[in-house]
């Protein structure tokens, strides 16, 4: 059955069991979205609404599909649901669990009563669940590119050093300018004295007083960090070693996402192709990091198209929404792409507007496209900072973002 078919039938699906259960449209639509997403789905309710007679009836819909429901209780062993220990391969001191007939072998499983389980159940039962996640990271997309993740975050980690050793306020010298704050002691004598007032003001208004020179990087914001990755079609092309633009960008992305939680600010990952293509991941600062997203993340891959106005526009509103919320300026928007696309002038009036009122600055990565850097691409005007990425396994290549992020 093509994909429109298997459309047409779970429509139907949901329909007949819609009608069949009243007033449960929501929870049917529900666990036939968690089929698809192929997750768990845990539905809360009194005794008697009709909660393991949906999950039946859904299953004997689904051609091959195999059912298996167990009823909780304090006594119930964790072996009821897994599985017992195979004695006779003990016996020959070798350890295996028979899993035929069990939770571990069905399609859909329906554990009742979830919450009324012994401590040790519930913690099989969320083993069984980790695992899966376990599996993802052994066998997805994220295993592939460990080597590629761990060098940028050892890079990374390795910036962020040398921002603590040259801090701003580390003095080093003396230069000219007009920052009164750094003036040093005998400009402010001068300032001080009335027949030396009209000259030192002369001075400052031609920036050339004296002041304290210190040393790094400008003071970075507290908005969110917003790494904007390019998934059309194009960035799954390889270059030198194999590596593709897509895992070096998010690569890159994974490594900004460290940088966020040791600075504890916000990040936000936003996949985008063509304008009708966009998936926006939220990591909140002070949360644990969910690994499950972070695999999302790393997987997802949208194709299609190039399209530079819908995820900028995302990103602003998000750290619009931000600097409303909790008064957060100065966030950092970080733009990977290999692909150039133009822009509308209000759109582009619109940005520009937004930048201005809410401070924030835009970093661009043009990942094995030179083209896309040039001085009068469409990128380079909407980007505060830009460079281009042509070794795709130098990881070194991004440092200075990590240094001024």
């Amino acid at each position: 059955m093509d994909a429109q078919g298997t459309a047409v039938r779970l429509r139907a699906i949901i329909d007949e069991l819609s009608d069949r259960f009243y007033e449960r449209d929501d929870v049917v639509r529900t666990l036939v979205v968690t089929l698809l997403a192929g997750q768990h789905s845990l539905v809360l309710g009194p005794p008697g609404t009709a909660k393991s007679e949906m999950a039946r009836e859904l299953t004997g819909r689904i051609e091959g599909a195999s059912y298996w429901e167990i009823l909780l209780s304090k006594f119930t062993a964790p072996t009821r649901m897994f599985g017992p220990i195979d004695v006779a391969a003990l016996a020959r001191g070798e350890y295996r669990q028979v899993y035929e007939g069990r939770a571990t072998t069905a399609h859909v499983a329906f554990i009742d009563e979830i919450f009324k389980c012994s401590t040790a159940a519930l913690n099989e039962t969320l083993g069984y669940l980790n695992e899966r996640l376990a599996e993802r990271l052994r066998t997805g997309r994220l295993a592939q590119w460990a080597e590629l993740i761990g060098r940028f975050r050892q890079m990374a980690g390795g910036e962020r050093a040398c921002k603590v050793e040259n801090a701003t306020g580390e003095l080093v010298g003396v230069t000219l300018g007009n920052d009164l704050s750094r003036v040093i002691p005998s400009e402010l004598a001068g300032l001080g004295l009335p027949e030396l007032r009209a000259v030192s003001a002369a001075r400052y208004a031609a920036g050339e007083l004296m002041l304290y020179d210190s040393q790094g990087e400008q003071t970075t914001g507290q908005g969110a960090i917003i790494a904007c990755v390019d998934t059309s079609h194009s960035m799954y092309e390889a270059g030198p070693g194999g590596v593709t633009r897509e895992a070096w960008a998010k690569a890159c992305a994974l490594a900004l996402l460290d940088q966020a939680r040791h600075a504890g600010r916000d990040f936000v990952g936003i996949l985008f192709s063509a304008a009708d293509k966009l998936q926006v991941f939220r990591f909140p600062a002070g949360r644990p990091t969910d690994m499950a997203r972070v695999l999302d993340f790393a997987e997802t891959f949208l194709g299609g198209g190039t399209s530079y106005q819908r995820p900028l526009t995302a990103a602003g509103e998000l750290l619009e929404e931000e600097f409303n919320d909790a008064a957060r300026a100065r966030g950092d928007i970080v733009m990977l792409t290999n692909d150039d696309c133009g822009v509308t002038e209000e759109w582009m009036r619109g940005w520009n507007d937004a930048k201005h009122r809410l401070g924030f600055r835009v970093f661009g990565v043009a990942v094995g496209a030179p083209r896309v850097a040039e001085a009068d691409s469409v990128l380079d005007a909407l980007c505060d900072n830009l460079r281009s990425i042509e070794d795709l396994t130098d990881v070194h290549a991004a440092a200075d973002l990590f240094r001024v992020i």
